[in-house]
């Protein structure tokens, strides 16, 4: 007599199975998702990203100083840098600061860099205009990368706001330093 096969052939893993690998993966989703949250909510992870964000929006505000020390004593170079000054102020409000941004943006030429350290070089300004951007280049960069380490570290909300004005910085850095090849 022939072997005949069943009227029904099961084609690939049977509901069972998947619904327990399902529910497995879930649990293992929730348990790692709580354990995150739950450092979160014990005072963690919220200081951690506080502190981050207070960084960053330190660092945009030196680096508007930066700006504006730049513009004081290279004047000529104000509509190159005014608008990228301009997004470094934002980027320090968009982090939460703002105060000392907004106050150097209003008071750029009497702005002392000495006063507060910046990224990158904390020099005078070089006489040199293309000095002068070469060390803004810099600084915009070196904070384009600190803030992209940082990403590992940051809840998602506030990686997306770091790794975007990250992203600005590196541009910024281009715009710079563009025409020098």
């Amino acid at each position: 007599m022939p072997f005949t096969l069943p009227s029904r052939i099961p084609s690939g893993p049977r509901r069972r199975s998947l619904l327990a690998g399902a529910a497995g993966v879930g649990a293992a989703l929730l348990t790692g998702c709580s354990s995150s949250d739950s450092s979160g909510t014990t005072g963690g992870s919220p200081s951690a990203a506080e502190r981050a964000r207070a960084r960053a929006a330190l660092d945009s505000e030196r680096l508007a100083e930066r700006y504006g020390a730049v513009l004081a004593v290279h004047p000529t170079l104000a509509e190159r840098l005014s608008p990228l000054r301009a997004e470094v102020v934002r980027h320090a409000e968009a982090f939460g600061g703002g105060k000392k941004a907004s106050e150097s943006a209003s008071a750029s030429a009497s702005a002392d860099p000495s006063e507060t350290p910046s990224p990158g070089p904390s020099a005078e300004v070089p006489a040199v205009e293309k000095d002068a951007l070469a060390e803004l280049a810099a600084a915009e960069r070196t904070l384009a990368d600190r803030r992209t380490k940082a990403l590992l570290d940051v809840p998602g909300e506030l990686a997306r706001l770091l790794a975007s004005v990250a992203a600005a910085g590196a541009v910024h850095a281009y715009l710079l330093t563009e025409g020098e090849k």
